[in-house]
Order: structure tokens, then sequence, then C-alpha cells
């Protein structure tokens, strides 16, 4: 992980949040990695980007933000914020669903609880994507994509349970079979264009 802050910096707390990022068991099928974290929207912060892939075909991505700031900030019922976006491909015929939105919205807190990540304040949006192309793009296929953008403070600063119920969500926005009981998840849509 890399912390916003130099390594002597780093508080206790955003320390011990950091070891339960790098504690998290992740599928073999979602590919973490470390990423440059926004800078200005806490003191300390760090980033995981994922990639659900079944071969060479991307099924799903997301990017997971954690924040910290001793001092709190409005919104946020705590010192800590957890902000995520996940997208995945969709059958037109599923991104035109009306359940769509409380369904991806439900794999989120779903997978939270039952990973045990307690947490407050959850926000967010689940997006439907559609393009069709026209003109000298006439030939190119219509696409459908969902999007789940939110946030959560957790309620304490081991996130280990925390990574892992995202990477359940990932799971079920590529149409893999869910990791927690009871969580529906999509038909995959293979694009064969992404490698």
């Amino acid at each position: 992980m890399s912390p916003s802050t130099e390594a002597g910096d780093v508080p206790e707390p955003f320390r011990r949040a950091l070891d339960g990022l790098h504690a998290a068991r992740v599928r073999s099928d979602i590919a973490l990695k470390e990423t440059p974290a926004p800078q200005r929207l806490a003191p300390h912060t760090a980033a995981l980007a994922a990639v659900v892939r079944s071969g060479e075909t991307e099924l799903a991505m997301g990017r997971l933000i954690l924040l910290y700031d001793p001092e709190g900030q409005p919104g946020w019922e705590g010192t800590f914020r957890i902000v995520t976006y996940v997208r995945a491909d969709l059958e037109p015929e599923i991104a035109g669903d009306p359940l769509l939105p409380p369904v991806g919205w439900s794999w989120l807190t779903e997978a939270l609880d039952a990973h045990g990540a307690t947490y407050l304040a959850p926000s967010g949006t689940v997006t439907r994507v559609a393009s069709e192309s026209f003109g000298n793009m006439a030939d190119e296929p219509a696409t459908s994509e969902v999007e789940l953008r939110a946030s959560w403070t957790p309620t304490g600063d081991d996130l280990k349970s925390h990574v892992e119920a995202w990477c359940d969500v990932l799971s079920l926005a590529a149409g893999l079979p869910p990791a927690p009981p009871g969580v529906a998840a999509l038909p995959p849509r293979r694009r064969s264009d992404v490698g």
C-alpha cells in the first residue's frame, strides 16, 4: 500500500487499517493491485484497483479508496471512509430491468453484512449505462454496463472484512457465483474485444 504520508508519519490507526487491506483473502479470478490514491480528500489515503477476469476476458473492474482523517469529516460519522467504484458489462435485457439498481445496491450491503463488516453512513448510486453506435460506428455492437459508486464508514480499523466484501461485490457484478449465501449474481457478459 502506498499511503499518502511518509512511513514515519503514518498514524497507528491508519497503519492497522492498511494491514487489514493487505490481509484480505481474494478469489483467484480477481487481480488486486495498489494504485495511487487521491491526495486531497483526506490527510491519509490508500487505494486498490481490481479486475475480475475469466481467462483473458475482463468481466468487471473496480477501485477502492481508503480515507483517514483523525479529525473526521462532515457526513463520515467516523475517522475512516471507504469510497468505491465497480463497473461490469451486462446483457442489454438485464440492463433494462427496473430492479437492477436496488439489486446492485443490495450486493454491497449484503456482502458487508455477510462478512461482518460493520459500517455507518452508507451512500451511493447504481447506474445503468447503455450505448448504441451510429454513423461510421454503426457496426459496433450495443453495450450495456452497470456502475456502482458507494461510500461507507467502517466502524473499526480492521478493514480485512470490508475488502473481502468489496471483492464479493465485484464477483457478483461480473456474474460469478456469489461467495455469500443468498446473494444473486447476474449472468456474465463476455466481451471478446477485451483482453
